[in-house]
């Protein structure tokens, strides 16, 4: 099988080919495609991270080989990573909506005209709802998920598993909706190995620190603006105002300081890719949370939101049903709502 990255120029996409290449994820007879723009410097880097890759990696390195249009992608796995990110110049979600819509809709358009009619679609680059919304409309929706669900719920197993002083391999645990501010980590999942009920509802009371889930934006809100405050000073006290937190705003907040401390979060990110399109290459079953586009399977929502999803390697195939808590059923409702009327803003606006 053959991957494309779109995008493989960028910070992002030229650590998860990297990272793919380490890990042997393709082999010498398949094909690694980096894909990039014809003008600028694109193509330039391009080329010359093929050199440099096979210089690197001779050994192990599949078929390498660099596309500059649209038109040229040709592969089984398609990682989208372009686009613009958050920062100083573009600061708000619906000014990221606005830049990238019109990169999301053009290569959704060339991949549904010129692809093979099976290629399974990985959405990286934010806001990941709308690219999983243009490119579920170009492609169908089973062969589209976005990643932010995934690496959010990782990220909420790892801080639980901190305050335990476990490894992360031990802890269960999804988180839902929008990747983001409006994210819902699900508590009701969370499961410990090698602890019964009784034990589990104990820790999860004094992990929660008596925050009622129904006021979880509330308290992101106020917690975020003192980070904030704190980055001020330094990157190492926002850091440290993070640990006091309690998992579930530690989830949102880590990440948003690392990202504007300059390091940013490609390596987290290029990661869960990579692992996920390793199960797509190997053609195993698995069960993530990833943001796909809902007909009403789960909960009766009607939008792209992150889910908990069975993935094959022909695309996702189910939504995982949950019984959550009535609190967190409510607050995704609200979310998914919220959601639904951004993405029509911003479909308008393209």
């Amino acid at each position: 099988m053959d991957v494309a990255i779109i995008g493989a120029s960028g910070d992002c996409g030229r650590e998860i080919v990297t990272q793919l290449l380490v890990a042997r994820t393709l082999a010498p007879t398949e094909r690694l495609q980096l894909v990039g723009r014809s003008g600028g410097r694109s193509a330039q880097i391009l080329v010359g991270l093929c050199s440099d890759l096979r210089d690197a990696y001779a050994e192990m390195a599949p078929e390498l080989d660099v596309a500059l249009d649209p038109a040229e992608i040709v592969a089984d796995v398609i990682v989208m990573t372009a686009g613009a990110t958050i920062s100083e110049q573009m600061s708000t979600r619906a000014e990221l909506a606005q830049a990238n819509l019109p990169l999301f809709q053009r290569y959704a358009e060339a991949i549904a005209r010129y692809g093979q009619g099976h290629e399974i679609v990985v959405i990286v680059t934010n806001p990941v709802e709308l690219a999983v919304e243009v490119f579920s409309r170009a492609l169908g929706r089973q062969r589209v998920i976005g990643i932010g669900a995934y690496s959010d719920s990782l990220r909420f197993r790892r801080e639980i598993a901190a305050d335990l002083g476990v490894r992360r391999q031990l802890v269960k645990g999804f988180v839902v909706g929008e990747h983001g501010d409006n994210m819902v980590p699900l508590w009701s999942t969370v499961r410990v190995q090698g602890m019964d009920t009784e034990e589990l509802l104990t820790l999860l009371t004094r992990l929660r620190q008596q925050g009622q889930i129904s006021e979880f934006p509330a308290r992101l809100s106020q917690a975020k603006q003192s980070v904030f405050e704190c980055l001020q000073q330094s990157v190492a006290a926002a850091y440290r105002a993070v640990d006091q937190l309690p998992a579930d705003l530690r989830v949102v907040l880590r990440p948003y300081v690392t990202h504007l401390s300059g390091a940013k979060t490609v390596a987290a990110t290029a990661n869960v890719t990579v692992d996920l399109v390793r199960s797509l290459l190997d053609g195993r079953e698995i069960v993530i949370s990833g943001q796909v586009q809902l007909k009403g399977e789960f909960y009766d929502i009607h939008t792209p939101l992150g889910v908990p999803i069975v993935v094959t390697p022909f695309g996702w195939t189910q939504v995982v049903p949950l019984q959550l808590w009535e609190e967190e059923a409510c607050l995704l409702q609200q979310m998914a709502a919220s959601m639904s009327r951004r993405l029509e803003e911003d479909l308008q606006h393209g």
